[in-house]
């Protein structure tokens, strides 16, 4: 399985928070309209965006997400941050645009799909 850390290593992902490293990714999801968020991210994906404020970590908390990755450059907020480390939300940044980022986290997570089906075929 694909772990928080395992995609900041093979991706070049710069840490903002990273409480919980060995956190498995279970999905993905991309989007920016916080409430479209809400209904559609699940427990587990990696949530790629470019919002920055403190809502971010309040929909990561609710949605259970694995991790909050922005892209396209942005930083998120103080207050964001501070509310992510309180409730253990890892944040992760990079510059790649959203298209292009998304494209490698979900080869990311098919290259750790092969990967445990061969080492459960051994």
């Amino acid at each position: 399985m694909l772990t928080v850390q395992k995609l900041v290593d093979k991706l070049g992902l710069s840490v903002i928070e990273l409480p919980d490293p060995d956190r498995g990714i279970t999905g993905g999801y991309a989007g920016d309209l916080l409430s479209w968020v809400m209904g559609r991210a699940r427990e587990g994906d990696a949530w790629v965006t470019i919002m920055t404020n403190m809502n971010v970590a309040a929909v990561a908390q609710l949605t259970d997400v694995a991790c909050v990755i922005f892209a396209e450059g942005v930083t998120p907020d103080k207050e964001a941050v501070i509310k992510s480390r309180l409730h253990g939300i890892n944040l992760l940044g990079s510059p790649k645009g959203m298209f292009e980022l998304c494209g490698e986290v979900t080869d990311a997570m098919h290259s750790a799909d092969d990967a445990d089906y061969a080492g459960g075929a051994e």
